[in-house]
């Protein structure tokens, strides 16, 4: 049996999504930075705050394979981060009554390094909210798979997480919608060259799931490891209800409306309609 999407929240929620330029490997520099970014995403209304993937240390493989013990910040058995750092960040969430997400590497007790979004919450407190579980690339070379999909519940929300990578699987989006998920948070880290791969991934994850998506990216640096922008939050058709530019930091802020969510779910019944083995069985025809 398919489970049926859940119901709509009943107010409204203003998210940010953020695109900026970190400095690889200034953990302490990044988290600064970052606060202010915060602190303008509370500013213009927002009650949740997406930064890029890898956000802390940077995107930038050449420093996380250099400094693994100055890049990573530590995670407890329950996930939880207690990281003099981090503290600009807590001290913005709690200010700003924003709830954070934001890319770093995380370390585990058993060794494992992952590709991490950390929930910095409104009282402050971070945790690692979920682990990237499809690496791209080089990544295999630094970083461990997470091994489970999270959803982060604000308000009434329920906020499917993903990474970057993560959204390229239609599979990944799909199973936080069947988690109940209302939207789907991707930080993110995507090279100057991909826009066109950038923009349609996300849109679709949208309207594949008729929920709302908020990407967040890094921009600028240098090549290779050159980013593109393009900071969007999407709606549940997958229409942009915010886009930033290819270059420039920008803090950018919509308001995820529980009736467009309800208007888009009774139209197009996808999640609803489901079939339980989708596409199976299958036979083959000669031509």
């Amino acid at each position: 049996m398919i489970t049926p999407p859940r119901a709509v929240p009943a107010e409204p929620l203003t998210v940010a999504t953020v695109q900026a330029t970190p400095t690889p490997g200034d953990v302490a520099g990044n988290a600064v930075a970052g606060a202010d970014l915060v602190r303008r995403a509370g500013a213009q209304g927002a009650r949740v705050a997406v930064l890029p993937e890898l956000y802390l240390c940077a995107y930038h493989p050449p420093t996380l394979a250099a400094d693994p013990t100055g890049t990573d910040v530590a995670a407890d058995p329950a996930g939880v981060v207690v990281d003099p750092r981090l503290d600009p960040l807590r001290a913005a969430a709690r200010e700003a009554g924003v709830t954070v997400l934001v890319g770093a590497a995380a370390r585990h007790p058993d060794g494992r390094r992952t590709i991490a979004a950390l929930v910095v919450d409104r009282a402050g407190a971070v945790r690692v909210g979920y682990d990237k579980q499809q690496l791209w690339g080089d990544e295999n070379d630094l970083f461990s798979p997470g091994g489970r999909g999270a959803t982060l519940l604000v308000d009434d929300w329920r906020l499917g997480l993903g990474i970057c990578y993560d959204g390229c699987f239609p599979e990944h989006g799909r199973a936080a919608a069947l988690d109940g998920a209302h939207g789907y948070l991707c930080p993110s880290g995507y090279l100057a060259g991909s826009e066109h791969r950038r923009d349609l991934y996300y849109a679709a994850r949208a309207l594949d799931n008729t929920m709302f998506v908020v990407f967040a990216n890094a921009v600028g640096g240098t090549d290779p490891w050159r980013f593109n922008g393009g900071a969007a939050i999407y709606d549940p058709q997958g229409r942009a209800l915010a886009r930033g530019a290819d270059e420039g930091t920008d803090v950018l802020v919509a308001t995820l409306d529980p009736a467009a969510l309800a208007a888009t779910r009774s139209a197009h019944t996808m999640l609803a309609d489901r079939l339980p083995d989708q596409g199976g069985p299958r036979v083959s025809l000669s031509g």
